[in-house]
């Protein structure tokens, strides 16, 4: 079984995807809020880094809803329950509705890009490397998010595609977390203030290590959880990465660019 197979699931299981897709999106929606009221709080020369961090969530909050929305209308509870008032009492049966998970790739289409741009934005690039790198990294990220779609799809039966998918997305993956690591750090290392340099590194590595719980995730039906177990193992390791990677790392990108303008406005 492979692409657009749908998979009963216990009440249990259906529940956690349900909660942590809702808990994803309140988070998401939250963190816009907080970055684009407080862009107004940083000096100009950082405001796009915030707004972009907050763009981030935004869009994400976007395909979180509309995820969770084909979650809630892929399966069925009996009459007279709920999917909030179910626990215990029923599982959930397959109404025919397929649930697209293609949302979160065109969701990481978007903000896998834009997130490195926003940690480019607050570190002491010259112009045309800031270009170069945001370019090749944009380019790189997207390979990788669109070479890993194909075999996203395949969950269980022959998964020689999510293997061949998975090897070249890891390609790509590779070569954004060495520039990340290893080709920014003197620009990291450049900076005076080792307090927001010591962000700005966190920064980094808070990405780097959301992002390798994906692959890991991506291996579960390798791992032999198949089916439904499969199903609901990734939608929970995705969720939790993209908290990290989006609402965790957006705020350390609005603490750096606080810490930056304050020093700013101090020197001036």
């Amino acid at each position: 079984m492979t692409l657009g197979v749908m998979y009963d699931m216990t009440n249990l299981q259906y529940q956690a995807v349900y909660n942590v897709l809702s808990f994803s999106l309140a988070s998401m929606m939250a963190t816009t809020v907080f970055l684009w009221f407080r862009s107004y709080s940083v000096v100009e020369k950082y405001k796009s880094a915030v707004i972009i961090s907050g763009l981030v969530t935004f869009i994400a909050a976007y395909h979180y809803m509309r995820i969770f929305n084909s979650w809630v209308g892929a399966y069925h509870f009996p009459a007279g329950t709920s999917a909030a008032g179910a626990m215990g009492i029923s599982n959930p049966t397959l109404t025919g509705v397929p649930f697209n998970d293609a949302y979160r790739y065109m969701d990481w289409l978007l903000t896998v890009p834009l997130l490195l741009v926003e940690i480019l934005l607050v570190m002491k690039l010259p112009e045309a490397e800031f270009s170069s790198k945001a370019w090749t990294l944009g380019f790189g990220s997207a390979l990788m998010i669109v070479s890993g779609y194909y075999g996203e799809l395949v969950v269980s039966g022959n998964l020689t595609p999510r293997w061949m998918c998975w090897f070249i997305s890891m390609i790509f993956f590779l070569y954004i977390v060495y520039e990340l690591l290893v080709g920014l750090s003197e620009a990291t290392s450049s900076e005076a203030d080792p307090n927001i340099a010591a962000k700005i590194r966190t920064a980094q590595v808070m990405t780097v290590i959301s992002w390798c719980t994906y692959p890991v995730v991506y291996l579960f039906p390798m791992f032999g959880i198949e089916a439904s177990s499969a199903v609901v193992s990734i939608q929970l390791g995705y969720c939790v990465s993209d908290i990290i990677s989006k609402c965790g790392v957006g705020l350390v990108i609005y603490q750096i660019s606080s810490a930056k303008s304050s020093k700013e406005s101090l020197l001036g």
